[in-house]
């Protein structure tokens, strides 16, 4: 029975990066001896124990057979005598498929270390086209190391293309494609997920509602891309440089969405997008789990983000009727995700990624001046019912009003 250190832990070693999680793999071991040994057994699958001492994974040593359509068209066992090898080649890249024992010596039989030394994301053989969602692991990964400047190896590409033409994606759950692209949303460079999906046809069947805002063009004034799918990415990108959060980085992904459905005849001008977009998210939140705290903010975002982008020159009724219409006053820091979202719309533009966002600065600043109205004092006063409100509109009006007319953009 011997112990090896396998997967993301061996390889962000080898890369310098903080080890997350640690999988290990058994090999030599029965289900017995691991309990016997005081593991606890989770999973009807296959073989995992947890290590009370540790609480980490340890797994048999296993491998598997495609018999059916998909990814859970496998068998999958685990026998004594199953090497450390055949283990390793069941894994999804070659970087990912390196172990390391107790004294520190690193089991390499498929040349991961070399895909790290030449930044290549590599499949480890021909088995890898058995499981679609090697296609969005793959996408992430890349997304994930882009930073570090790894590739997708051509041949991997050429496979990843190939489940898709074969329709392998249909197979797919929901579940799974969500929680992929949650995790290449807090990823580095989120944007090159999508591109990857893109560009092997996968993003037309696993989310068309992106998909289908390439080659709508937008007026090149405001857009000097013009292609509005490009500048969904580059506002991604935008994004992720502002806000680690994966409901901003969602929104900003989707508000202009609603474009997809614009008639042509109405090109470049896309009048009421907002209102098109706000239909696609509730369908596409319908269709995925995705957390009511990403979808109302994206539904926001998409039918009022146009608006921050003016804000200097709406009256200050429309101002307090905006945080009304965000609900800012119980969840203030709605205030701080739109302008964030809006600055990443502005400057996702060629050319404009530097510009400095003042209308941010003015949301901000006008929202503190709203909130320095306090409502109990109101209540003290004797307003009841919608007197208060009433009154704390009317005050907060007032606030902002006085409060601008010292007002300097920094």
């Amino acid at each position: 029975m011997k112990i090896f250190l396998v997967g993301g832990a061996v390889r962000d070693r080898l890369l310098d990066l903080p080890i997350q999680d640690k999988d290990w793999v058994v090999v030599g071991a029965t289900p017995e001896m691991m309990i016997k040994k005081g593991y606890h057994q989770v999973g009807n699958d296959f073989p995992v124990f947890i290590n009370p001492q540790n609480g980490e994974e340890y797994s048999l040593a296993r491998t598997e057979r495609k018999i059916g359509k998909g990814y859970s068209g496998f068998v999958t066992w685990s026998t004594p005598d199953i090497t450390l090898e055949q283990d390793l080649k069941r894994r999804d890249l070659t970087i990912n498929a390196i172990a390391c024992d107790d004294q520190g010596k690193l089991v390499d039989p498929y040349n991961g270390q070399n895909d790290i030394i030449n930044r290549k994301l590599r499949h480890v053989s021909s088995a890898f086209n058995e499981d679609p969602l090697r296609v969005l692991r793959v996408a992430r990964f890349a997304a994930s190391f882009a930073h570090l400047n790894f590739q997708i190896a051509h041949d991997t590409k050429k496979l990843m293309y190939q489940i898709t033409q074969d329709g392998e994606l249909s197979s797919l759950t929901t579940e799974r494609i969500w929680r992929e692209t949650q995790k290449a949303l807090v990823s580095k460079n989120p944007q090159i997920y999508f591109h990857v999906l893109r560009e092997c046809g996968a993003l037309r069947i696993l989310i068309p509602e992106i998909n289908n805002l390439f080659g709508i063009p937008s007026p090149i004034k405001w857009h000097p891309e013009i292609d509005t799918g490009l500048h969904a990415l580059m506002s991604l990108t935008i994004s992720a440089a502002l806000s680690n959060s994966v409901d901003i980085r969602f929104a900003t992904l989707f508000h202009d969405v609603g474009k997809s459905l614009t008639p042509r005849n109405q090109w470049p001008s896309h009048h009421n997008h907002g209102q098109l977009g706000v239909s696609l998210i509730k369908s596409l939140c319908k269709r995925w789990p995705i957390p009511n705290t990403i979808r109302n903010l994206s539904i926001l975002v998409t039918e009022l983000h146009d608006k921050i982008h003016t804000i200097e020159n709406q009256s200050i009724e429309s101002l307090v009727n905006f945080f009304n219409r965000i609900d800012a006053w119980r969840k203030p820091y709605r205030v701080e995700q739109m302008a964030i979202i809006s600055e990443a719309d502005a400057r996702g533009r060629a050319g404009l990624e530097n510009i400095k966002y003042k209308q941010g600065y003015y949301l901000r600043y006008t929202f503190k001046l709203a909130q320095s109205v306090s409502s109990k004092t109101i209540v003290k006063e004797g307003f009841e019912g919608m007197k208060v409100f009433e009154e704390l509109t009317k005050r907060r009006i007032i606030a902002i009003k006085d409060g601008l007319t010292v007002f300097k953009i920094l």
